[in-house]
């Protein structure tokens, strides 16, 4: 193998390596969002009681408020109105002020509709899927979507790049 190859090998398995690291990280704070915030979300939405959805629709709010995600829109080129971060966490607030304001003495009636408000507010029909949670989409690397966009391209652009340069100088050297 001539030198030429072994350099571009050595940059193709650090870029692809580099591109491994950026995947395994996205997942990592996915789960992590999923984990500390969206699945309190999905049972506050499941909650059959106004206790059960305050107390879950409280620890999502307090996760949002922990990591920051309370304004900003996580779109990086197109500011999509779904993805207005601000519009979705004062959405989570004024829930459970409702929550919060509903009367001890309030009827079963009263208690269902709003669990059912509730339920309208924090999810969408998802077709086939079923019913998903209402969240900005890429929200669990919110604020740093331009770098995670910009570490993405770069490092699998290079990755590319490196292991076709390598299998060209490979070829060379056959020749």
């Amino acid at each position: 193998m001539g030198k030429a190859a072994t350099i571009f090998l050595v940059l193709a398995i650090i870029s692809t390596l580099i591109f491994g690291w950026w995947s395994v990280d996205r997942i990592v704070n996915a789960v992590q969002f999923d984990f500390g915030c969206e699945a309190y979300l999905k049972r506050a939405a499941d909650a059959n009681t106004v206790e059960l959805a305050k107390e879950n629709l409280a620890r999502a709010i307090e996760y949002a408020e922990e990591n920051k995600l309370t304004e900003g829109i996580v779109s990086i080129f197109l500011k999509n109105p779904k993805n207005d971060v601000g519009f979705w966490y004062e959405k989570m607030k004024e829930a459970y002020k409702e929550l919060d304001e509903l009367p001890e003495d309030a009827t079963n009636l009263e208690k269902t509709n709003m669990l059912m408000k509730l339920r309208e507010s924090l999810t969408d029909d998802g077709g086939e899927s079923g019913v998903n949670v209402t969240i900005p989409e890429g929200i669990s690397i919110y604020p740093n979507n331009a770098a995670y966009f910009w570490w993405c391209i770069i490092s699998l652009i290079a990755a590319c790049a490196f292991w076709i340069l390598c299998l060209i100088a490979l070829e060379e050297c056959w020749d």
